[in-house]
Formats: structure tokens, C-alpha cells, sequence
């Protein structure tokens, strides 16, 4: 190849410097070198970059062309040796993180802002999965680390879980559903004789996962939380949700709680990570989220306070 990052770096210093001497004082060469460089890529490419005509050296169209497209080369080229530099200090080039529907954005982009602000470099990769979603990430590479994985891994190991926050679920139908004005408990017969709102399964490779759903059930398949959140307002099926979501919408007088004779249990939620991986970037994502608490309250606060009224 003719052109080489040294000689972009050469043509950059001129440009910005307005001469040759000058490009050689800010590179600590000497200004034969400069002119050599400059000389042999002109022969190279068999094009004039400079017009050296007055007492400022000032680039040609062509050399203006060529210095546009160099420099983003030349900063390419910076990024991938601070990327180079920030990997063998043990800060991973990406981190790829996969969290489940449950966790609201606000939360996760208070956690990329207090990451991003340790300067590390390392680039962050956020996907938002549902039920088996997480694990499904986990255990087909798409993801170095699963925020909310639900219920057990998949056999085969090669992972490291962490308890992150168990979440309570109750059941919630619309004020003007058939269900709100039946005596409670409500009876597996009563619930299975209207629509459940469900949300889709992300998993690709591993089997589907379906949670508080009953057998022979007509359903309403969703593609996230809030959706179902909505449908369930509008009257179109019930089903569970996370209390502290409910009693928002309740409060608001969009949904109503009600009492069921089978209730659905309350579901432990986990950071799971994959054992080979041990960069600092994880680290920090583990320890932060290990905080007791961590998603309750982060629940409370999106939405009790950030969607408040948009049920």
C-alpha cells in the first residue's frame, strides 16, 4: 500500500501547522524528513498535494481530499491503540449486557451514566430480553451479562449467578372487565374463561418459557411489559404483574387488584454471568447491582414517579 498512517500524520501537522518546519518542530523531526515524506507520496501517488508557491505551504484539492478521508483514518487509528492499551489493563473493548423487560430503561441508562463516567473506554452494548430471553443471551454469546435472569439456567453451567431482588406479582384486571365484579378468591375456572394478556418469549435457541398462564387459556401475546401493562387498562385480558407496577396503575384507578385462589408465587430474579469472563467492566456491573434492593427500588421509582398517569 502507498499511503501509510505516518504520512497522514505528516500531511495532518503541515495543514495545521501552515508549513513544513513548523509540521517538523511539532513531530520532532527534522525538515529534510518532512520533505522526503511529503515528496515520496506525491511520486506514489503521482499527484501534487501542496502548492508550494508563497511562504505557507497550502494543500491542493486533491490533498484536501486526501487529508478529509486521513483523518478519519488517523482517528480510528488512535481509538484502536487506546482500545489496545484499556484491554490489556484488563478493561474489556465491549461489554454486552441483556436485561430483562421487568427493569425499566431509566434504570439501566443510571447505570450506563455512572459507568461511563469512570472514563474507561470500554463501549457498552444494551438488549432488552424477555422471560428465558436472558438466559437464551447468556448461553449463545449474545450477551457477557444477564440483568434479571428468571428462574433457573439451563443445564450445561458455565456460568455464575448472583440473587438480584425477588419480585412479588398480583392480579390485575381493568375496572370494567366481566372479573372485577366477580366475588373473590377468584377461581381457576373464573380466570380461565377470559383472555390472558401475555408477553413474548425472547429466547431463540432455548425452549419458550409461559408464567402465570393457564392450561387451554385463550391468550393476547404482547411484545414487552408495557404493553401488557396496557392492554390489561384497556380491557383486553388479564393476568399478573409486578405489585409495585399494579399498585401504580391501581392508584391511578386504571387497573384493579384482585385476590386469586391460585396465586402466582414470588419470582426470584438474578445476574447471571458467564464464568470465563473476568473483566473489570463486569466487575463493576456486579458489585453495583449486588447493592440489596437494587431493582425494587428501581422499580418504585420509574415507575411510581416517572409514569405516573400513563397507564
Amino acid at each position: 500500500m502507498r499511503l501509510s498512517l505516518d504520512a497522514l500524520l505528516v500531511i495532518d501537522a503541515i495543514d495545521r501547522k501552515g508549513s513544513f518546519a513548523a509540521a517538523g518542530q511539532e513531530l520532532h523531526r527534522v525538515p529534510s524528513a518532512i520533505t522526503y515524506t511529503v515528496q515520496k507520496l506525491e511520486e506514489d501517488l503521482d499527484v501534487a498535494l501542496f502548492d508550494r508557491r508563497g511562504h505557507r505551504a497550502r494543500l491542493t484539492a486533491a490533498g484536501h481530499e486526501l487529508l478529509n478521508k486521513g483523518r478519519h483514518l488517523l482517528r480510528a487509528a488512535g481509538d484502536l491503540e487506546a482500545r489496545v492499551k484499556r484491554v490489556a489493563t484488563g478493561w474489556e473493548a465491549d461489554l454486552r449486557i441483556a436485561s430483562d423487560g421487568i427493569i425499566p430503561p431509566q434504570a439501566m441508562l443510571d447505570l450506563a451514566r455512572d459507568f461511563l463516567a469512570q472514563g474507561t473506554g470500554t463501549r457498552l452494548r444494551f438488549a432488552t430480553e424477555v422471560l428465558g430471553g436472558c438466559w437464551d443471551a447468556l448461553v449463545s454469546g449474545r450477551a457477557d451479562l444477564a440483568i434479571g435472569a428468571s428462574g433457573d439456567g439451563p443445564a450445561g453451567g458455565g456460568y455464575l449467578t448472583r440473587r438480584l431482588d425477588e419480585i412479588e406479582w398480583v392480579f390485575a384486571i381493568a375496572p370494567a372487565h366481566p372479573l372485577a365484579a366477580a366475588a373473590e378468591p377468584l377461581t381457576r375456572a373464573d380466570i380461565l374463561a377470559h383472555r390472558a394478556i401475555t408477553v413474548t418469549d425472547s429466547s431463540r435457541s432455548l425452549p419458550p418459557r409461559t408464567t402465570g398462564l393457564l392450561s387451554g387459556q385463550d391468550t393476547l401475546t404482547v411484545a414487552n411489559l408495557a404493553m401488557k401493562i396496557r392492554a390489561q387498562a384497556m380491557g383486553l385480558g388479564v393476568g399478573y404483574l409486578p405489585r409495585c407496577l399494579a399498585a401504580t396503575a391501581a392508584a391511578n384507578g386504571a387497573l384493579l387488584i384482585r385476590r386469586t385462589e391460585e396465586p402466582k408465587v414470588s419470582q426470584m430474579l438474578s445476574l447471571a454471568w458467564r464464568t470465563a469472563h473476568r473483566g473489570k467492566a463486569l466487575k463493576w456491573f456486579v458489585e453495583r447491582l449486588s447493592v440489596r434492593g437494587w431493582l425494587n427500588r428501581a422499580l418504585r421509582t420509574a415507575y411510581a414517579c416517572g409514569q405516573r398517569g400513563q397507564v
